[in-house]
C-alpha cells in the first residue's frame, strides 16, 4: 500500500464529506506532483457518491467561502488553511464544435473512476488516491509512466479533441524532463499539420507558454518539441532560456519579462512588439521588455557611475544582468560576462541594484527659498538630479549649497 502524504489540516473536510456518504478521491497534479516529490498547495478532489453540486457547496460553507464560478463543470473551489481545493463532480466531455472550449459536459455521480478520469489528458494526470481507503488508484498505468519518464495520452482519440493539450504536452516533457510517446508525438503534429492551434485564443496559449517559461529547467526542450510538431512561433534565442531559469527570482512577473526578453534580446524594437502581440495585448509586459532589451544593447557602453546611474533610471540593473550575463555566457563572452559582474558589484556599492538613486533635492526644498511654485520646477530638479548623478554633491546639505548657488541666491 502506497501512502499519499497530504495535510492533515483538509481531513476535517473530507471527514465531513465521508459522513455524508461522499467519497473523495485526490485526482490529477496534485499526485502527479507528490510522486515526483515536488510541493504544492493546488489540491484537486474528485467526489463521488453525490449529484448535485448544491450540496457540496451547502457541505463546504462551513469551511469558507465557495467559488462556483466552475458550476457548468460541476467544480466549486475554496481556500482552506492556505491550499487552494477544487472540489469536482465526475464527468464527460463530449467534443461539439470547434475551439478548446468546445465540449458539452455531462456531470455522472453514477461514473466509476476510471471511466472518470479517461477524459484526463495523460496518464501521469489520471492517477487518483482513495481517501477513504488510503490507496492509489492507477487505471491508466500513469505511476509506470512517471517512473519512466514517459509522457502518454490516456486516448489518443479524446486527446484530438482538445488543440491546447498540443502544448500542454511540450510543457510538460520540458516541466518534467519526459520522453513523449511515439503516437502521442504523432497526433500532436497532425494536430497543428491540421491548423487546430488556429482555434485557441491568444491568451489560452500565453498561459501555457508562460508555464513552459517559468516551470520548466530548460524551456528550450518545449520549444524544440513545438518546431518538431510544426508550431514554429519561437525564436533561435530560445536556448539563453535555459541559463536564464537558473537564475530567476521570486518574483513571477519578473520572471515572465526576463524569459520574453530573452526570446527577444536581438530584436528591433517593433520585432519584439510583433512576437509580443502573437502572445498578449498587456501594455506594461510590452514596455518592460522592450525597456530591458533597449538598455541590454547599451550596456558596453557603461564606463562610470553616472552611466550607471542613468541606467538604473531606466531599467532594474539586477534584472538587466540576470538577462545580460545568460546571453553572454551562451556567447562565451567571458570579457562581457566578467563586466556584468563588476556592473553588478559597482551597482550594489551605489545602492541602485533593484531601484534608481534617489533624489536629494526635492519640490519642498525649492519652496523653503521663497521662491513661488512655477513650471521651472521641474526643470530645477531635474538639472539637480543630474548634478547630483555627476557627484556634485553627496548630501543634502552639499545639495541646499548647490541649489543657492544654482538659483545664485
Amino acid at each position: 500500500m502506497e501512502i499519499i502524504d497530504y495535510p492533515i489540516e483538509i481531513d476535517i473536510i473530507f471527514d465531513t464529506l465521508k459522513k455524508s456518504g461522499i467519497k473523495p478521491i485526490l485526482v490529477g497534479g496534485y499526485i502527479r506532483d507528490k510522486l515526483l516529490n515536488k510541493k504544492s498547495k493546488d489540491i484537486d478532489i474528485e467526489l463521488y457518491g453525490v449529484s448535485s453540486l448544491a450540496k457540496v457547496e451547502k457541505i463546504l460553507q462551513k469551511f469558507g467561502d465557495v467559488n462556483s464560478v466552475g458550476k457548468s463543470f460541476g467544480v466549486c473551489k475554496i481556500v482552506f488553511k492556505g491550499y487552494d481545493l477544487d472540489f469536482s463532480l465526475p464527468r464527460k466531455d463530449n467534443k461539439i464544435k470547434s475551439g478548446h472550449r468546445g465540449f458539452d459536459v455531462e456531470i455522472d455521480s453514477n461514473l466509476d473512476f476510471k471511466t472518470a478520469a479517461s477524459r484526463r489528458d495523460f496518464t501521469i494526470n489520471a492517477i487518483g488516491y482513495d481517501i477513504i481507503e488510503k490507496k492509489i488508484v492507477d487505471p491508466f498505468n500513469g505511476k509506470e509512466d512517471l517512473k519512466n519518464r514517459i509522457l502518454r495520452a490516456v486516448n489518443l482519440d479524446s486527446f484530438g479533441q482538445d488543440p491546447l493539450r498540443v502544448l500542454r504536452a511540450a510543457q510538460f516533457c520540458a516541466r518534467f524532463n519526459f520522453q513523449i510517446e511515439y503516437n502521442l508525438y504523432l497526433t500532436c503534429k497532425d494536430m497543428v499539420s491540421k491548423h487546430l492551434l488556429d482555434e485557441l485564443p491568444k491568451e489560452r496559449v500565453f498561459e501555457e507558454i508562460k508555464k513552459l517559461l517559468l516551470k520548466s529547467q530548460k524551456p528550450s526542450r518545449g520549444f524544440k518539441l513545438l518546431k518538431e510538431f510544426g508550431f514554429d512561433f519561437f525564436t533561435e534565442n530560445m536556448f539563453i532560456t535555459d541559463i536564464v531559469a537558473k537564475k530567476l527570482t521570486t518574483n513571477k512577473q519578473t520572471n515572465l519579462v526576463l524569459m520574453l526578453a530573452a526570446l527577444c534580446y536581438n530584436f528591433k524594437q517593433k520585432e519584439t512588439e510583433l512576437f509580443l502581440t502573437k502572445l498578449t495585448n498587456e501594455k506594461k509586459l510590452f514596455q518592460r521588455v522592450v525597456a530591458l532589451i533597449e538598455t541590454h544593447k547599451k550596456l558596453n557602453d557603461l564606463n562610470d557611475d553616472y552611466a550607471l546611474y542613468k541606467l538604473a533610471v531606466l531599467t532594474n540593473i539586477g534584472e538587466l544582468l540576470i538577462l545580460s550575463s545568460s546571453i553572454y555566457t551562451l556567447k562565451g563572452n567571458s570579457e562581457m560576462v566578467k563586466k556584468c559582474e563588476d556592473i553588478y558589484k559597482r551597482a550594489k556599492e551605489l545602492g541602485i541594484i533593484d531601484k534608481k538613486l534617489p533624489p536629494l533635492l526635492m519640490g519642498r526644498d525649492i519652496l523653503k527659498l521663497e521662491l513661488h511654485p512655477s513650471a521651472n520646477f521641474s526643470q530645477i530638479l531635474n538639472d539637480a538630479y543630474e548634478a547630483q548623478m555627476h557627484g556634485k554633491f553627496k548630501n543634502h546639505d552639499e545639495a541646499s549649497i548647490w541649489l543657492k548657488e544654482y538659483l545664485k541666491l
